[in-house]
């Protein structure tokens, strides 16, 4: 073994194993009941969404027509639209597009907005002062006045609201873990590594990047629920994913224009779909925050 790997193994000690996943799992749920409730709505909720083609009781474009714009029955659970769509069937493909949406987006934006914020922290300068003017411009939109800019320019598509979402993600991610990643620089494994002559591009992967793993993991957590309602509101406003993708943004728009009063069962259930899955991402992000945070691992 290398110093430097050394110094790595030192500064990450190994903690993986299904063991230890179990332990901290189980340990998790019992210190942040909340927490774990967030977490099993939000497996439920992934399941659902994606064995939607299988579990949904009809396709998501299927109109009954003998009972156009129904009130919640036996055979339609949760009613149906203008076109006889049933609204259980489009929450749950709703689902799906959302939550793809929301994990790609913040995965890809969040993911570049931390690479950028170490580079920024570890390369200093001029680097740094160039990067956070542009971190600033960005932050200076209001998320969803930004994606509605990005969107404007580009060809309405389920992949084209993605980018557009991902880009709002950024500078919050860059932001957070340069502060982290300023910190880390300091440390005296870094300076190690960097005596024993490894390269900046190594120092800032091999060093200070895992480092940020906690922070990111939170970050992420938190950005999911702000990209769930980003998108939604996209779709409300005719600017998100287009027809006849079922998500929930879409849907409640369409119970808007459709009638003078909105039928309440077309407002209530996506709507109650967006706020529990928002709120279940909000309750993790906190648990997390608590558990991966030493200053309030305590209380």
């Amino acid at each position: 073994m290398n110093p430097e790997q050394s110094i790595i193994t030192e500064a990450v000690p190994a903690k993986f194993g299904f063991n230890n996943i179990r332990k901290n799992t189980v340990e998790f749920v019992v210190q942040n009941p909340l927490g774990g409730v967030g977490a099993l709505v939000l497996i439920i909720l992934v399941l659902v969404a994606f064995a939607s083609p299988l579990i949904a009781p009809y396709e998501q474009e299927r109109g009954d027509f003998l009972y156009m714009s129904g009130a919640p029955n036996s055979e339609h659970v949760l009613g149906t639209d203008h076109a006889g769509r049933d609204v259980l069937s489009r929450v749950m493909f709703g689902a799906q597009t959302t939550l793809l949406v929301a994990f790609v987006a913040v995965l890809c934006g969040t993911t570049v907005g931390a690479l950028l914020g170490v580079a920024s922290a570890y390369l200093g300068g001029k680097t740094d002062l160039i990067m956070q003017r542009a971190m600033e411009i960005l932050q200076a939109f209001p998320d969803l006045i930004l994606a509605l800019l990005l969107l404007a320019a580009l060809d309405p598509s389920l992949w084209t609201v993605t980018i557009a979402i991902s880009v709002t993600r950024i500078p919050f991610g860059g932001r957070v873990i340069r502060s982290v990643a300023l910190q880390i620089r300091e440390m005296d494994y870094v300076t190690a590594a960097r005596a024993i002559g490894a390269t900046d591009a190594r120092v800032m992967l091999r060093h200070v990047t895992p480092q940020c793993g906690a922070p990111f993991l939170v970050l992420a957590t938190a950005h999911l629920g702000v990209a769930i309602l980003i998108e939604a509101s996209l779709g409300f406003l005719g600017a998100g994913v287009p027809p006849p993708t079922a998500t929930w943004g879409n849907m409640l728009a369409l119970a808007s224009t459709s009638t003078f009063k909105p039928l309440w069962w077309l407002v209530v259930f996506p709507g109650l779909a967006i706020t529990i899955t928002v709120l279940a991402f909000n309750l993790l992000g906190d648990s997390l925050r608590d558990v991966l945070d030493p200053r309030l691992r305590n209380r």
